[in-house]
């Protein structure tokens, strides 16, 4: 059976923070968007365009990564400020913090219970907390350079790491031992996930190559070297057949892993540091200011039998310039949206707070007469 692929085309194209966007997340329900920056902020954006985005403002350095609790009820994230916070994505922005290590905190994930979260980090240790009171469970420390990355399995029972010691490692969560590590890279090795089966895994390097292993052999089962400069990070298609990765080249690549090809090169950004995928949308971050969202409108393929009618470099359609006056007028305009945003945020959390003390007034009131 044949499935028909449509080029991906640009959907939505979000604008708020002030310096390079670092992380990106979809919510489950897939209505809000979490992003981190280099401007310390985290910010929850909602998919429909008459809602605005949240500013939570609360680290004190870059934000370095941040998830959805796989409820979506919560937030984490990550900081190059040595802490992690746990945000409630909602005009409140309220959260809890804790110094999570002694080195920037580069990654921070839940396991799929939600109930554990793993971070990795600058001081070569990853560390496993409890979400309800944060409590500290244990570290696992063989990696002999900074800790890019750290992330469960679909099952929570094991955890996938990837460092600046140019090893993928495989560990396994409940003996706290490392099962193998995976030394095929011949650079920095920034980012690795599990395939959605939990059967193989995926890394990004900075030796500009994506590497997928099974995890059962340890065998290297296919390399892709689709990319010109470093790939910071990877994510798969919850069908398992397509990964997508980011560069510093300024591309995004859609791979086809049944066929073990390249599909599709998406360009729009000056710089990509990362890549998310929601089941039927494909979001990517960048190292610029702007989150933009190409819709992913292709059927899945068949397991069985794959056959596709797409060429394999789709054609670039070209954009009409804007002329300079009135781009910079838009900016403007942006710009004080942006600020008008912010003051409308600051007014309804202090009517919040006015709120909030009014009825203990009112309950003080009850309980004197």
């Amino acid at each position: 059976m044949s499935s028909v692929l449509v080029d991906p085309t640009l959907e939505r194209h979000f604008k708020g923070h002030r310096d390079a966007i670092t992380s990106v997340d979809f919510n489950c329900n897939e209505k809000q968007i979490a992003t981190g920056s280099m401007d310390s902020c985290v910010m929850i954006w909602n998919m429909k365009p008459q809602m605005r985005a949240y500013r939570f403002v609360g680290h004190k350095d870059a934000v370095m990564s941040v998830q959805f609790s796989p409820s979506g009820h919560l937030v984490a994230s990550a900081s190059r400020d040595k802490t992690v916070r746990l945000w409630v994505p909602s005009v409140k922005g309220e959260s809890t913090v804790f110094r999570a290590h002694t080195g920037t905190v580069r990654s921070v994930r839940f396991s799929p219970d939600g109930q554990t979260l793993v971070t990795s980090s600058d001081d070569k240790t990853i560390k496993f907390w409890t979400v309800h009171r944060q409590k500290f469970l244990f570290s696992l420390s063989q990696h002999i350079n900074w800790v890019r990355c750290a992330k469960f399995s679909p099952d929570g029972q094991l955890i996938v790491s990837a460092s600046d010691d140019k090893t993928v490692k495989l560990w396994d969560k409940n003996s706290r031992e490392c099962i193998h590590s995976f030394y095929e890279h011949g650079g920095y090795v920034n980012y690795a996930d599990f395939h959605p089966s939990g059967t193989c895994i995926a890394a990004a390097s900075t030796d500009n190559t994506v590497k997928v292993w099974d995890i059962r052999t340890h065998k290297l089962l296919q390399h892709y070297q689709v990319h010109s400069a470093v790939v910071n990070e990877l994510s798969f298609h919850s069908s398992g057949n397509y990964l997508i990765t980011a560069s510093n080249d300024s591309t995004l690549k859609i791979l086809d892993l049944l066929e073990g090809r390249l599909l599709y090169t998406l360009h729009g950004h000056q710089v990509s540091n990362a890549t998310g995928l929601s089941n039927d949308l494909t979001l990517h971050r960048s190292g610029s200011k702007t989150l933009s969202q190409p819709t992913q409108n292709f059927t899945e393929p068949s397991v069985e039998s794959p056959s596709y009618t797409q060429q394999q470099h789709p054609k670039q359609t070209a954009v009409d310039s804007i002329p300079a006056a009135l781009a910079s007028t838009l900016e403007h305009i942006v710009g004080q949206l942006d600020v008008l945003t912010q003051t409308v945020a600051i007014l309804e959390q202090r009517l919040t707070l006015t709120e909030d003390k009014l009825k203990e007034c009112i309950e003080m009131q009850h309980k004197s007469s």
